[in-house]
């Protein structure tokens, strides 16, 4: 069996943020060692949500480009590239739409679901409802047979098969392999500090990874924990309680959360005692990020090619796939 090969990625709509790294970065920095790993900045899919704000997606692209360096993503060992200058994926995203339905496209859980969530109602452009077939282009232009997703993913992977199993069968052809949803060993869903599942820019309830150590300490100081915990000496709820959810994961002494636990729920412990923890906890954790990244934004234009080495990198791989997929086509002329 071939070596794995991954892709992975964003879309820069904004900064990246703790719940980005523990969710999925962390997990980028395990694959990166063993795996040929591929991590795309996808300008083109944020469009969807930005068409009319292209700037914003311009920016961004270097400021997760900046937050990938800093978390320890290796150009040397992870090939970082940009969608935009891929022209592969588009030709290969329109031969796609030929292999599936309008209707399939609408029947898509994640884009019924993101469609509520976006209150788009009727007016669901036709960029965004094809996302899953631009998505099933990005991974096979580079021949990926591994994408790490959450659940909420896994109806896109479905659909990527569903469509390179049509191109193999109807061009009598063994060219794309399956798809694996390479679900996470490492990842965790971290609430936003308002206690609400999803952490987001939009939302203002995030902590950035570029965030300054008194960004850090403010964000926390006003973290959700138990609305009915009013003084120390009251019994409080750790089950949905925000602070404990990200002491779980970033405080390394399991046995001394255990024991705040203990104490909180007997009552005798409080919010700001158990805040001020977190905060230096976090800031002990992203003060290596954030020195490194003061070293990269020194010199943003040799970060910026880093993205351009990688993306030359993908254009040959790319066109290496397109010439398979026009001789299965019988488009070589």
């Amino acid at each position: 069996m071939r070596r794995r090969t991954v892709l992975t990625g964003d879309r820069p709509t904004g900064p990246l943020h703790v719940g980005h790294y523990v969710g999925s970065l962390k997990n980028r920095l395990l694959l990166q060692q063993d795996s040929d790993q591929f991590i795309m900045l996808a300008d083109l899919q944020a469009l969807t949500d930005h068409v009319d704000n292209p700037e914003k997606v311009r920016e961004n692209v270097i400021e997760v480009l900046l937050d990938y360096l800093s978390i320890g993503i290796d150009p040397t060992q992870s090939t970082i590239f940009i969608q935009s200058l891929i022209p592969q994926i588009a030709e290969l995203t329109v031969i796609y739409l030929n292999l599936v339905t309008v209707n399939r496209l609408k029947r898509n859980p994640t884009i019924k679901t993101e469609i509520d969530q976006k209150g788009m109602g009727t007016n669901v452009t036709a960029g965004f409802l094809m996302y899953p077939v631009h998505q099933a282009a990005d991974i096979t232009v580079v021949k990926a047979n591994c994408v790490p997703v959450g659940a909420d993913q896994l109806p896109i992977i479905e659909q990527t098969n569903e469509i390179l199993h049509s191109f193999n069968r109807i061009y009598k052809v063994d060219l794309f392999e399956k798809v694996e949803a390479l679900i996470p060993k490492i990842g965790y869903r971290l609430p936003g500090i308002d206690g609400k599942q999803k952490m987001s820019k939009s939302l203002n309830n995030a902590i950035f990874l570029s965030d300054s150590a008194d960004s850090v300490l403010k964000k926390v100081m006003s973290m959700y924990t138990d609305p009915t915990h009013l003084r120390v000496q009251d019994p409080g709820k750790v089950e949905g309680n925000a602070v404990f959810t990200y002491l779980d994961v970033f405080d390394p002494d399991e046995h001394a959360v255990r024991d705040l636990k203990l104490q909180y729920q007997n009552g005798g412990l409080g919010d700001v005692t158990l805040k001020k923890r977190l905060a230096d906890i976090l800031n002990s954790f992203l003060d290596p990020i954030r020195a490194r990244r003061a070293l990269f934004e020194k010199d943003k234009e040799a970060v910026f090619k880093i993205a351009l080495a990688g993306s030359e990198k993908v254009k040959e791989v790319a066109a290496g796939t397109m010439r398979e997929v026009k001789e299965a086509l019988k488009l070589v002329y």
